[in-house]
């Protein structure tokens, strides 16, 4: 059997054979693909492109090890079209420009189609990217782009409208585990091993920690199998192997996003199991303990408020807990806010609140301040009215008293709505007290 260049792969295995195991086991044809069944499955939308030879240019999102770069050389080998592969980190546009001018020379003088393939495509900048959008359009090349994130975001718009977006998902243990058994007893691409040459549990642990990534999975099992000999590979040659759990996290992509947003929602929801778990992923993964610690001050502020004030006093002093102490202690304190977070009492009160305020700001624009609270520390304001009528609050029973603090235009309009949520039942309480107060205080004074 021959692969891409040409060689014979079981010759290069007789003798000393560079290429790695995930590069030798890489799917030929859509039958031996495993995993995406959702848009290669029977009757799925780019098997029947690719089935009909009617493709267009696309963008393939999806995490590493996916199948993004297989699925293009797939395409291109069932098509029969030519393949120029390049990767936006070593190649620059410049590079890519020639192979752009020479490929649409090509279709238009003997009219062979090309693909250009262009692995992490949001590596190119915006300017770059437009390199692409007259090829395209003309449909005198196949772009096909792989990218790990979102591409709203890092793919520019024009280009995104011309290019249809198929996204892979992360592929699932028992897809990594078929993937891992057929390396393993492939004996002409693959390791040539049996399937009783693994301990199960080396293979399960395999299977799940590499987070979906084939690529990865493969190079893990390579290592181990070098590794045993002609000994079985167990746990402790895939651990030392290993070293450390691999946590899949992007700081600064899509991922980044994704985790915060289930640690506040977790949070929301009351469920600290939830939320001690997404805040190990992110810990573990590297990111900035001061974005954790400012995202729970918000949740103590957004979403437990004035149920239980303490919140806020508990994100703030682990901020400050950390700061002191460091990576690992400090992140006890992060973790322990965030179960104080997740077990308060909830409420949106001051958050809807201040939005209701915003509203009418933006509504009414800048209202006067009425006269009666403004400050008048000059005898020419006094004169023209500034404090006239203010009644100091002391002076009354209760130290209460009743004066309108609102814009006359908008008058009577309620942002504050307590309600009945731990602490904040006590402020509802107070509240309807002073109401209680005010009322019997307008009486008197009628």
């Amino acid at each position: 059997m021959n692969n891409l260049f040409g060689e014979n792969i079981k010759e290069k295995l007789s003798g000393d054979f560079s290429f790695l195991l995930a590069d030798r086991m890489r799917p030929q044809t859509l039958d031996e693909l495993i995993g995406q069944e959702h848009i290669l499955g029977e009757g799925k939308p780019l098997r029947l492109m690719i089935e009909s030879d009617d493709i267009h240019s696309m963008v393939l999102w999806g995490p590493p090890g996916s199948g993004k770069t297989t699925i293009a050389r797939i395409i291109a080998t069932m098509t029969g079209m030519d393949f120029q592969s390049y990767s936006a980190v070593l190649a620059g546009i410049a590079e890519v420009k020639k192979v752009l001018a020479h490929s649409e020379r090509n279709m238009y003088l003997y009219g062979t189609r090309s693909i250009l393939f262009i692995d992490e495509i949001h590596r190119f900048n915006k300017a770059q990217q437009d390199a692409f959008l007259p090829f395209v359009e003309r449909g005198s090349i196949i772009l096909i782009g792989a990218t790990t994130e979102n591409p709203s975001f890092e793919v520019i718009s024009p280009l995104l409208s011309r290019v249809q977006v198929f996204v892979l998902e992360p592929l699932d243990p028992e897809n990594i585990r078929d993937i891992a058994l057929h390396a393993l007893t492939d004996s002409e691409r693959g390791l040539g091993r049996t399937a009783d040459s693994i301990e199960p549990k080396a293979l399960e642990v395999i299977s799940n920690i590499c987070s979906g990534d084939a690529r990865f999975a493969l190079n893990l099992l390579d290592v181990s199998s070098k590794l045993s000999g002609d000994k079985i590979i167990d746990m402790e040659i895939v651990k030392s192997v290993l070293q450390k759990e691999r946590v899949i996290y992007d700081k600064t992509g899509e991922e980044h996003y994704n985790l915060i947003s289930a640690l506040h929602k977790s949070i929301r929801d009351s469920d600290p199991d939830g939320a001690l778990y997404w805040l190990a992923r992110m810990l573990e993964g590297g990111e900035d303990r001061r974005f954790v610690a400012r995202r729970l001050i918000r949740m103590a502020i957004e979403d437990v408020g004035i149920a239980d004030p303490n919140a806020l006093l508990i994100a703030n002093a682990a901020k400050d807990a950390f700061d002191f102490l460091g990576i690992p202690e400090g992140d006890l304190a992060l973790a322990e806010a965030a179960v104080y977070l997740a077990y308060a009492p909830k409420s949106n009160s001051i958050y809807s609140a201040l939005k209701r305020a915003y509203k009418d700001v933006k509504r009414f624009g800048s209202l006067p301040v009425p006269m009666h609270i403004r400050n008048a520390p000059t005898k020419l304001m006094k004169e023209i009215g500034y404090g006239k009528g203010y009644k100091y609050a002391h002076d009354y029973d209760g130290h209460v008293v009743s004066q309108e603090h609102i814009p006359e235009k908008i008058r009577g309009h309620k942002y504050y709505e307590p309600t009945d949520m731990g602490f904040e039942a006590k402020v509802k309480k107070r509240f309807e007290e002073i109401r209680k107060a005010l009322d019997e205080n307008s009486d008197v004074e009628s």
